[in-house]
């Protein structure tokens, strides 16, 4: 009886947070309710302390930001965009936003909880990205942190790995169940692990371009440049697709949806471009 309880109140919580979207309502219509157990700034805190990681794991490699005119190109088109995240969610302006280079001939990029951002070189020599298909990418990216995918995906694997007895606890803050807690803490550990291995999913990166799209628009970067962005990721593919698009599928029907937005955040560009 006691477990049937726990029970009930664990799927109360789990209907609580979950019922709940994390951006607000814009011109790219994403509104999705999401399900979101583990708390916001404990997300932050492991996306913080792995970023830092991967910067020292460059640093010792001798990779990171090792071009300047990238490097100040990269930061330049990802302030832009950064400065019009308040519209999406006014706390994404006090994030402690971070944005580097890493020398790599992968074709990637990402944007980790809290605004931690990594270019890759490869994105911009293979692809001879302009600026506006880079803000497309970086948009992109972004927009997987302002939705906080990585935390929904992260909530899902807790849920999975604790179990209803353990997430009650951890729900709870109780201490008395040191094993559950345990198994929090794991699963936790395990969340910010699959931040990278596991993929986005379809409805996930369909919202990141949604978002990114229009993101680039409110910047003043065109969002024609989302199409051939994805054009020149899909030819870069032949036959191995880049590492980018092992998790961010380009097909007709995501570009298709592109060209359909297109036209309603064309105001905004055009908006952004005049006030220049």
């Amino acid at each position: 009886m006691k477990t049937i309880r726990i029970a009930l109140a664990v799927l109360a919580i789990m209907q609580l947070t979950g019922c709940a979207t994390t951006t607000n309502s814009s011109v790219a219509g994403v509104d999705r309710k999401q399900l979101l157990i583990l708390s916001e700034s404990q997300v932050q805190s492991m996306a913080a302390q792995s970023y830092v990681e991967t910067l020292n794991a460059a640093k010792s490699k001798n990779s990171l930001n090792t071009n300047n005119t990238q490097l100040t190109r990269v930061r330049n088109i990802s302030n832009r965009l950064i400065a019009q995240t308040g519209q999406f969610r006014p706390d994404a302006r006090n994030w402690k936003w971070e944005v580097n280079v890493e020398t790599s001939d992968q074709i990637n990029a990402y944007c980790m909880p809290g605004g931690k951002i990594m270019v890759y070189t490869g994105l911009i020599e293979k692809l001879k990205a302009t600026d506006a298909e880079l803000a497309a990418v970086i948009g992109h990216e972004i927009a997987h942190a302002l939705r906080e995918h990585g935390r929904e995906r992260m909530s899902v694997a807790a849920v999975q790995q604790v179990g209803l007895m353990g997430l009650a606890v951890l729900a709870a803050g109780s201490s008395k169940n040191q094993n559950a807690a345990a198994a929090g803490v794991q699963a936790a550990a395990l969340g910010s692990n699959l931040f990278f291995a596991l993929p986005n999913s379809r409805e996930q990166e369909r919202e990141a371009d949604r978002i990114g799209l229009e993101l680039a628009a409110r910047a003043g970067f065109d969002p024609n440049a989302a199409v051939s962005l994805w054009q020149k990721m899909s030819a870069a593919a032949e036959g191995a697709p880049p590492e980018f698009l092992s998790t961010h599928p380009a097909n007709e029907a995501r570009i298709a949806d592109l060209k359909q937005l297109i036209p309603q955040v064309m105001p905004l560009y055009q908006q952004a471009k005049a006030t220049k």
